[in-house]
């Protein structure tokens, strides 16, 4: 691998460990144009990398007591359902719609992380909850209940979105967490973490059999990955989360536009 996809390898992990979300965004553009790979492979792969690299993520995060397992749970079995039906679409679905719904997917994740920063206010019955996983674990009564039919729903729609484009969701999984279960952003984080590696792993098994996959060449970026999430975990509380975020937006925005130009329009 060259230099820029070393660090395209580090600013996966990196935006992983810091955000819990936005690691497909950019492995999926840097295995397309800097490591040439197929595009249909190239999504099945950044599947894989991220499946990976959010695992450690998120075991990180769960030895912290950032994880609610009663809601990872949840969101996390509707996810890989919705996923693997979204790679098996994925396999069908022409490469230039893929790649035009990946642009607007980023598009989409720009703006949100663009806007002003507001309090989102959970919906009716969804106090908010302690952190930490002894509490999250605790008592699974509220499984059939009609919060988490909410967002069993929306693991599906996002899980066939991360099928069909490649993208883990977590940009779109953090502030549903937020909304439909209450609780705070940091364990949302975590919590986002731990489905988007089960939905990840669904995703890349979908593709799994129905495009090449070269497994050196994985292995080689997800390590760096890892490496690079770790660094992300480090400085999460270090660096102004503001800034990051709106510098990391317009990023969205070059990249975006980029693929439309180059492999859409």
């Amino acid at each position: 691998m060259g230099v820029l996809a070393i660090l395209a390898g580090l600013a996966t992990g990196l935006v992983l460990g810091l955000f819990g979300s936005g690691g497909s965004i950019i492995a999926l553009p840097a295995l397309l144009y800097l490591l040439h790979v197929e595009p249909k492979s190239a999504i099945a792969m950044s599947l894989g990398v991220v499946a990976v690299t959010a695992t450690v993520s998120a075991l990180d995060n769960w030895r912290r007591g950032l994880v609610d397992g009663r809601v990872a749970l949840v969101f996390g079995l509707f996810g890989v359902a919705g996923t693997f039906a979204g790679a098996r679409l994925g396999l069908l679905t022409p490469v230039v719609i893929q790649l035009g719904l990946f642009a607007l997917v980023m598009y989409a994740a720009a703006w949100r992380m663009l806007r002003p920063a507001r309090t989102i206010a959970p919906l009716a019955g969804s106090a908010p909850k302690p952190d930490g996983n002894v509490a999250a674990i605790g008592g699974y009564q509220d499984l059939f209940s009609p919060r988490m039919g909410h967002i069993a729903l929306h693991g599906i729609v996002v899980g066939v979105l991360t099928g069909l484009v490649g993208v883990g969701g977590g940009f779109l999984i953090v502030p549903a967490l937020v909304l439909l279960s209450g609780i705070p952003m940091k364990t949302a984080v975590g919590t986002s973490l731990a489905i988007v590696a089960a939905k990840s792993y669904a995703g890349f098994a979908g593709y799994m059999g129905g495009v090449p996959i070269d497994w050196a060449l994985m292995g080689g970026f997800t390590a760096i990955t890892v490496i690079g999430s770790f660094a992300g975990a480090h400085f999460s509380a270090r660096i102004s989360q503001d800034a990051l975020k709106k510098a990391f937006a317009w990023f969205l925005v070059a990249v975006a536009t980029y693929i439309l130009f180059k492999s859409v329009i």
